[in-house]
């Protein structure tokens, strides 16, 4: 059997019908190009999430007031109110305390900040200046929170850049003006360099305020939102985990780690959790997108059976001056095979256009997954084989002397 001249005769046959060739290799088109995108746009997101991450600092423990039940749902146990400003000074003076580097005590509350005639909904961080090492801050102009601002209840923020646009505009030098916040006025004294995101991880969009001027004069409270524990490397983040675990639980006197009123965290549960969400939600669109396939090779199937009855007649002929069934079979599946690996490499290309174009439209990294390209093309061929199968099956099974008196 000359392979080379069934591929030419393939070739030749598919051309003859350019608009029917056409709408069968669309559909492989479609569902590859849609999984090749999807899987990027998956992939992408995990990776910007995770740099999102990966940029409020290294080697981090998050503790969180209320506990986290096996559901994964923080729970009311002492509601918000169970850590304090002493927690975080036991923590970082503590003697049983060896692993940790630095503790930020932290306090957060979205809320309406207004200047001139402009508003916007941010978030407010009460923070002291250790926040900026351990969160990897850095400053476009002007300064950060200082001790004395902490010390002295000063009036004064620094904003993050998607806040100085909000408020004063793209561009704006908003250090010495002032912002209104829950009645009160703060001078701005500083502008944050820029990190990105979006939504709730934006961390562009936040306000940093002197710790002791949120809790005593913009918000009246006396508790933590969090305390975040820098770990002196990623190797004691476990131990460092314990040590802060098994001290909080004193303090609160508390003995069964069961009923903690509060719940730690270490980035690497944040990247895994992420991680698996973004899977599962990849996943379940590649799934969708799969289906495409699916109704590609179906079509595929359809137009090549519609073939088989066309060629009726030349079939009979063939096989009346000794065609062997399996070249008959031969030749309608190596037809099935050019319409899916047509469709399989037009698809590819597509799908990483495609990708591109929605990388560059979200300002994300273009992340195009080698496996997902390799599984287009064994998917593209293993339809051509499998919904060419019957087509070619059915054309070689047919009798000279019937297929010779078709009409």
């Amino acid at each position: 059997m000359d392979y080379l001249e069934l591929f030419l005769e393939s070739i030749g046959t598919l051309t003859l019908n350019k608009t029917r060739t056409g709408l069968a290799i669309l559909g492989i088109v479609i569902g590859i190009g849609s999984v090749i995108a999807l899987v990027s746009l998956g992939q992408t997101s995990q990776q910007a999430i995770q740099s999102q991450i990966e940029s409020l600092g290294s080697n981090l423990l998050t503790v969180r007031p209320g506990s986290i039940n096996q559901s994964g749902v923080r729970g009311a146990a002492g509601g918000r109110t169970t850590l304090t400003l002493d927690d975080a000074k036991a923590i970082s003076s503590s003697p049983q305390i060896t692993t940790v580097n630095s503790v930020s005590p932290e306090s957060e509350q979205r809320t309406q900040v207004t200047t001139g005639g402009n508003n916007t909904n941010t978030e407010i961080m009460g923070v002291e200046p250790v926040y900026a090492q351990v969160h990897n801050v850095t400053m476009a102009s002007g300064n950060f929170i200082t001790q004395t601002d902490v010390d002295s209840m000063t009036k004064v923020a620094v904003l993050g850049p998607q806040v100085v646009t909000d408020l004063f505009g793209e561009g704006a030098n908003p250090i010495g003006q002032s912002i209104r916040v829950k009645g009160q006025t703060l001078t701005v004294i500083g502008v944050t360099t820029s990190k990105g995101g979006t939504g709730f991880m934006n961390q562009d969009d936040i306000i940093y305020v002197p710790l002791t001027t949120v809790q005593k004069q913009l918000f009246g409270t006396n508790y933590l939102s969090s305390i975040v524990v820098e770990a002196k490397s990623a190797e004691v983040m476990v131990d460092a985990q314990d040590e802060v675990g098994y001290l909080l639980l004193a303090r609160h006197n508390l003995k069964d780690p069961a009923s903690a009123d509060f719940s730690i965290m270490n980035q690497q549960d944040i990247l895994n959790t992420v991680s698996a969400t973004t899977g599962t939600f990849t996943a379940l669109l590649s799934g969708i997108a799969a289906i495409s396939l699916l109704v590609g090779g179906i079509g595929i199937m359809n137009i090549m059976l519609v073939t088989v009855t066309e060629r009726t007649r030349e079939i009979g002929l063939r096989k009346a001056l000794g065609a062997k069934k399996k070249v008959i079979t031969a030749q309608f599946l190596m037809e099935s095979i050019i319409l899916t690996f047509s469709g399989g490499i037009i698809g590819v290309i597509v799908g990483i256009i495609t990708s591109y174009i929605i990388s560059d439209l979200i300002n994300a990294a273009f992340v195009i997954s080698p496996s997902a390209i390799l599984l287009a093309f064994a998917v593209s061929a293993g339809i051509g084989i499998l919904f060419g199968w019957y087509p070619a099956n059915k054309a070689a099974n047919l009798q000279p002397i019937e297929a010779l008196r078709y009409e």
